[in-house]
């Protein structure tokens, strides 16, 4: 079973990753999916595994790419962090435009909110924000990418309590 850790929005507040990387470890590949601010050779420090790290709209200078396409196990992705698609009006535009160029995942941040939509031709994922969260509760969040050994991937938002919340 492979473990990866999908991440966005962290604004150089990131102690609550720190604190998920520490609790969830090991793991096979870290996905931040921008707004990293400047952070991402400490956050690669922390990890030994492959990172793949894109800029958000607030990544202002930074010479991360804007999207990436990676392979997953078996699974072809696109890691962007979704302002170029208007997600924060909703996903129809990247939903089309990672079905158009044959993606089975599309993940994307930038409105803090976690989202997970498995579809038949693409499942579009957002893991909110771990360190900004916008959606009802405000809870820190995250998402753990499994793919067992058949190849079929499974996805879990996973949310801090207030106790592990670090400041």
């Amino acid at each position: 079973m492979k473990k990866i850790l999908i991440v966005s929005d962290t604004h150089r507040k990131d102690l609550n990753l720190k604190y998920v990387i520490d609790k969830i470890s090991p793991i096979d590949m870290l996905i931040h999916l921008g707004d990293i601010e400047g952070s991402e050779d400490k956050i690669r420090s922390w990890v030994e595994c492959p990172t793949s790290i894109i800029s958000g709209n607030n990544d202002f200078f930074s010479a991360l790419d804007k999207e990436k396409e990676l392979l997953i196990g078996s699974k072809r992705a696109l890691i962007t962090h979704g302002h170029i698609y208007g997600v924060s009006l909703g996903v129809e535009q990247l939903r089309n435009e990672a079905i158009a160029r044959g993606f089975d995942i599309a993940m994307f941040g930038h409105t803090h909110k976690p989202y997970l939509e498995v579809g038949d031709k693409v499942t579009i994922l957002n893991p909110g924000s771990i360190s900004y969260p916008r959606q009802s509760g405000n809870k820190p969040s995250y998402i753990i990418m499994e793919i067992n050994n058949a190849g079929e991937s499974f996805y879990t938002i996973n949310y801090l309590e207030a106790g592990e919340i670090q400041s």
